[in-house]
């Protein structure tokens, strides 16, 4: 058996780089194409050219919301960051990451007995780096806080 990797720096962020690509180039195509198409039809009155520019824009907003999520580790804990929240927990707060088979995402389970998703380490496109992101989080959890690592 080979010695554990040495953990890394802090801090590290954690994002599902691949899928924020993704979304984000989608969200500018599609606000491109709603732009040229309101600018381009010639039969459009001025309500309905801003219409189009707004719902480009809303669909924009909204990808860029789901490119948002990201786990920070630092040396006083970790800040997770999720589509519409964002929380700070001590390292003693958590207990043990989880990523399991089939799981969408990273769950901490909690030192006040709750489990909370990590939106920031998700197995979507990029499996490997998404199981690499999670043992990563799991060692430097295990290194500085006081959870049960028995389980």
């Amino acid at each position: 058996m080979s010695a554990p990797a040495p953990l890394p720096e802090l801090p590290i962020t954690f994002r599902p780089t691949r899928t924020r690509v993704v979304l984000l180039a989608v969200g500018v195509l599609l606000f491109i194409t709603l732009l040229v198409i309101a600018l381009a039809l010639p039969n459009l009155s001025p309500g309905e050219r801003i219409s189009f520019i707004f719902t480009g824009l809303l669909f924009c907003g909204v990808l860029a919301l789901l490119a948002r999520p990201k786990v920070v580790a630092a040396p006083d804990g970790v800040t997770v960051t999720n589509l519409t929240t964002r929380r700070h927990l001590e390292w003693p707060e958590i207990l043990r990451v989880n990523l399991r088979p089939g799981d969408p995402w990273v769950f901490l389970d909690l030192a006040d007995g709750t489990s909370m998703p990590a939106l920031g380490i998700q197995p979507g496109i990029a499996k490997a780096q998404a199981i690499e992101d999670a043992r990563t989080l799991r060692a430097l959890s295990e290194a500085h806080g006081t959870g049960d690592h028995t389980r």
